[in-house]
């Protein structure tokens, strides 16, 4: 099955575009507002896992929003192709590499000229371990500086990259069912990113690296709000979820703590969904607990 890009997704509509070129331009067009009146949601790293599921309850949970996947391969996504071939017109699948900023410039741009503004915005992406490349460190003499730039490049860089030019299109509305009274960027991170909760040592560059996200969406919701902007900018930890990424690593885990990518996905989806003005800046486990930086 070919995918469409962003740009073929709605061939059959007239092309929507704004009027201004203004932070909070006014997305006022009587048809886009019939259109995209279930919200438009955005998930950034969408090919598998944890993404996919936040791609999959979205589109099933709201029978009118609409959802764009980005990821660096979409054409190898077999799990988005499903959900492509399930829900056509309200899934566009767009390719995205976050390590390369031009991409993301592009898919920003591709997403203002269709959709005009974003009410969600998700960075589900992230590295822990790749074989024969990098593995989680047990000990600082296993410390390597590829590894630390690698995962600082893929788990804090880019999703603060995604963030800072899709900003322009984040648009108060009930993306994903709700009423909120914000827009939502919804960054994945880890506890293990967090230092007050660092008692175990160990995996230095996955913890240092999401430490830094946390670091750098707390410093951006902190902007968000000086500007007075209608945006929850929060961090997500899911927990361990049984997928790729923690697979290797899911012998220790206590029994009843290996969660399912439904489960995960369904309790953070709750918390975005009821995503508050004051909890800009906050950094929340899976069951709604906030975790201390």
């Amino acid at each position: 099955m070919k995918l469409l890009t962003l740009s073929q997704c709605f061939l059959m509509a007239a092309p929507i575009r704004l009027t201004s070129i203004t932070r909070r331009a006014s997305f006022s067009s009587a048809t886009a507002a019939v259109k995209f009146e279930g919200g438009v949601s955005m998930v950034q790293g969408a090919s598998r896992g944890i993404g996919l599921e936040f791609v999959k309850q979205l589109l099933e949970n709201n029978e009118k929003g609409h959802v764009i996947a980005t990821c660096r391969n979409p054409n190898s996504s077999s799990g988005l192709i499903h959900l492509k071939n399930k829900f056509a017109e309200r899934l566009c699948i767009s390719q995205l590499d976050l390590t390369i900023e031009s991409s993301i410039e592009a898919s920003a741009k591709s997403i203002k000229e269709k959709y005009g503004h974003l009410n969600l915005l998700i960075n589900a992406s992230g590295i822990l371990s790749i074989p024969d490349a990098l593995q989680p460190e047990t000990t600082l003499n296993k410390v390597e500086k590829s590894s630390l730039m690698l995962t600082y490049e893929v788990n804090a860089v880019g999703p603060i990259l995604v963030v800072k030019h899709l900003w322009p299109l984040l648009k108060v509305g009930g993306a994903s069912g709700t009423e909120r009274d914000v827009a939502v960027v919804a960054n994945l991170s880890a506890r293990v990113g967090s230092i007050g909760d660092n008692h175990l040592g160990g995996w230095h560059s996955y913890r240092s690296s999401k430490t830094a996200l946390n670091q750098l969406t707390k410093t951006v919701s902190v902007e968000f709000a000086r500007k007075k902007d209608p945006i929850a900018c929060i961090l997500l930890h899911p927990g361990t979820v049984d997928t790729d990424l923690s697979k290797p690593f899911q012998r220790n885990v206590p029994q009843g703590k290996l969660f399912t990518k439904e489960f995960s996905v369904q309790k953070l989806l709750s918390i975005i969904q009821n995503a508050k003005r004051d909890d800009n800046g906050k950094f929340f486990a899976w069951d709604g607990q906030e975790i201390p930086w």
